[in-house]
């Protein structure tokens, strides 16, 4: 933060303030270290201004910027093992490292008495390595977690580790701590053969038709007819098993059984009329004499899919058949849950077998037997109220380091493992490019807190003449800080209501967020949105971006921002020289960019400023010694490299982008690889902003080498 401009902050009170390390720095309104973000340090301050000119002459296609934060806390603690088990929106649970930004989950809310179990999303997905702790729980539940993880007690949040004084002092977790969630559930188990033939037993005999008629025709020769239909309203119960069959060798055909009348949903059916394909059912249907453990888990998701509820915080499987009751009743037995027999006396002689221990074994019985039919299965609205011992009974340093993984929500946490899991948001990493490097501008994050009501008073005056405004073009708008401050939301609606067309770059998952708002805002004023994508190869992300969405995560950003109906660029920058400059790398990365649907790419080779350059020659050193005598020569008299280099990587560019319609004649373009063109950055229409969205005076683009140090693509 050397060097930070401070004249835009102003003084709420008489005595000077200073910053951590800065003597003497004006404008402070106060520091925070706030829980969720360990290791960072947010100074509040309250900002003067919140347009800021480009200086004249400039090449850059914008007239003004808005920067919320200063510094950058774009990466996250990466708090939980790979393989936690995440409480999916129907139910199901996936391990956190498969998850994907746009994922629907399960977080939770706080309302009037309760806390309640809410669908959210999944708004960003990272990776890295830290130490391990494994949090066991006295219902057997096990966490493995990093020491700055947090999850939610009886007591409030929690740290898994943490001091009673000094300078590690934070509410952590001891054993007199008892977590929140609905506990331990069930592994899932990969469907075997006896799993499809249970399941197929208890749907078929559930709610199917099987059945051979014999006709006897006088004069004719008597004939059978073989007849087997399943109809339901539930499409998931029906395709599955369709599947099923078609795997046991039993071919049928699909059909739409009734349509939706006022009172009840249309049902479409699968039917045979094959005298083989209805033997082979009733052979697979045959009660075994042993039921294995899979063919008892398949049997009860079948007989629950034809027959089964769950409302009013009940589960039960319904029937009028003596030997199918006792089964499920069996069945619940030896998978080890609790079930009664109810018996209302109805003249049907239906009887329901009721599943009992609440909501944690609603769960188990949910991962365990794995019903196709999810909307049985969801928790939404449901309080988090549990039988389920979920007292803290060790938290053990494991002394290694291990992959940990971590999720942005909607709402600010998750379900982890059964049990309520925060968010964590915090940088402990180098933002290696285009970016000043060192501590200062990694964990000491500047923060406007009254940007919006500002920029509105800005935005009001008469002088103001609408020019186009870009965000992003220093710090990302869309960092883990924006995640406290949600100041964009404020932004966008004042840019639009004024009249005022925008553009947006970032990197950050979380804009996924403001999607929706983007696009209401685009009806009224020109909108464009710029996502920077510098790394197609899965190691060299992961070992110069570890705290970065993915770039199959940024493209997925991408996909949603287009799919609403904005226009959307694609950085693809900055290309590395002799890592990310080779044809194949090129082409798989155009080739995603324009399966993502952008409508343009702007293609930068990398530039080192010094900070950014110390940081990367060491690391290159490092990594790819073999390297260093190129980059001496490439760098050796500046940030930027030579003409001849940019002139070779447009040479071989563009082809790759006409063979996938991003060129000038195909409607799309690359920018900023040859000396001559303009910078491509958010305000310019040539890669995908809207016409109009241009400021009202442009001055004529300067060579990129001479591009202003103090805007930076980030």
């Amino acid at each position: 933060m050397t060097g930070m401009r401070w004249d835009a902050q102003r003084l709420d009170f008489d005595e000077p303030s200073t910053l951590p390390g800065l003597p003497d720095v004006r404008g402070l309104l106060r520091s925070v270290q706030a829980p969720e973000f360990p290791g960072l340090t947010f100074h509040e301050v309250r900002a003067k201004s919140a347009l800021n000119a480009v200086p004249k002459g400039s090449a850059m296609p914008f007239g003004h910027t808005i920067n919320p934060y200063r510094g950058c806390s774009h990466a996250c603690v990466y708090c939980l093992s790979g393989d936690t088990q995440v409480l999916m929106a129907d139910g199901s649970q996936r391990a956190i490292a498969e998850l994907q930004v746009g994922d629907r989950i399960i977080g939770t809310e706080k309302g009037d008495r309760y806390r309640r179990y809410v669908e959210t999303e999944v708004l960003a997905h990272w990776s890295t390595v830290k130490p391990a702790h494994r949090v066991t729980l006295a219902d057997g539940t096990a966490l493995v977690a990093s020491g700055d993880h947090r999850f939610l007690t009886g007591r409030g949040w929690k740290h898994v580790t943490g001091a009673s004084c000094g300078t590690g002092q934070r509410p952590h977790l001891t054993t007199n701590d008892e977590l929140l969630g609905f506990g331990r559930s069930a592994p899932v188990v990969l469907p075997c053969e006896d799993y499809r033939r249970g399941y197929l037993t208890g749907m078929v005999r559930g709610d199917a038709h099987l059945k051979v008629y014999r006709y006897e025709r006088a004069g004719r020769v008597h004939g059978n007819v073989h007849r087997f239909r399943l109809a339901l309203a539930d499409q998931e119960g029906l395709q599955r098993s369709q599947a099923y069959l078609a795997q046991a060798g039993v071919s049928t055909d699909w059909f739409d059984f009734s349509a939706v009348t006022p009172e009840r949903r249309a049902m479409s059916a699968i039917r045979t009329s094959s005298a083989a394909s209805v033997a082979r059912i009733s052979e697979l249907i045959a009660w075994p004499e042993q039921p294995s453990g899979a063919w008892q888990r398949g049997f009860l998701a079948g007989v629950f899919d034809a027959e089964g509820s769950r409302s009013q915080h009940v589960l039960r499987i319904t029937n009028a058949d003596d030997e199918m009751l006792e089964r499920t009743s069996a069945a619940f037995t030896a998978l080890g849950f609790d079930s009664v027999l109810e018996d209302r006396r109805l003249a049907n002689r239906v009887r329901t077998v009721r599943l009992r221990g609440g909501l944690k074994e609603h769960l188990r019985f949910i991962h365990l037997v794995d019903p196709a039919i999810r909307r049985k299965c969801r928790v939404q609205g449901t309080a988090i109220k549990s039988t389920a011992d979920l007292r803290v009974t060790e938290v053990q340093d494991l002394g290694l380091e291990m992959p940990m993984y971590d999720i942005t929500t909607g709402t600010g946490d998750f379900i982890a493992n059964g049990v309520v899991s925060h968010n964590c948001f915090a940088r402990g990493t180098h933002e290696w490019l285009e970016l000043d490097s060192g501590a200062d501008f990694d964990q000491q994050i500047v923060v406007k807190t009254n940007l919006v009501d500002v920029l509105r008073r800005e935005l009001a005056r008469p002088s103001w003449q609408r020019e186009h405004v870009a965000l992003g073009t220093n710090t990302d708008p869309y960092q883990r800080a924006e995640g406290r401050y949600r100041l964009m939301p404020g932004i966008i609606d004042a840019l639009a209501r004024s009249g005022t067309p925008f553009s947006v770059l970032t990197k950050g998952t979380l804009a996924r967020r403001d999607v929706p708002r983007l696009a209401a805002a685009s009806r009224d004023v020109p909108v464009g949105m710029g996502v920077s994508m510098a790394i197609w190869d899965d190691d060299l992300h992961a070992a110069l971006e570890p705290g970065v969405p993915t770039p199959r995560a940024r493209l997925d950003l991408v996909r949603a921002i287009t799919d609403a109906g904005l226009p959307c660029g694609v950085f693809l920058a900055p290309v590395l020289p002799g890592l990310t400059d080779r044809i194949q790398h090129l082409e798989a990365a155009i080739g995603a960019i324009a399966a993502a649907g952008a409508t343009g790419v702007t293609v930068l080779p990398l530039h080192l400023r010094p900070g950014a350059r110390e940081w990367f020659t060491a690391w290159l050193s490092r990594e790819h010694p073999g390297l260093v005598g190129r980059y001496r020569q490439l760098y050796g008299r500046g940030a930027y490299v030579p003409a001849e280099y940019r002139s070779w990587l447009a040479g071989r560019v563009a082809p790759v982008l006409a063979r996938y319609g991003l060129d000038r004649q195909s409607g799309g373009v690359a920018r900023g690889v040859d000396a001559g063109s303009s910078l491509g950055l958010p305000g310019d229409e040539s890669v995908g902003f809207p016409a109009g969205s241009l400021p009202t005076r442009r001055p004529e683009a300067a060579p990129i080498d001479e591009a202003p140090e103090q805007l930076s693509l980030c």
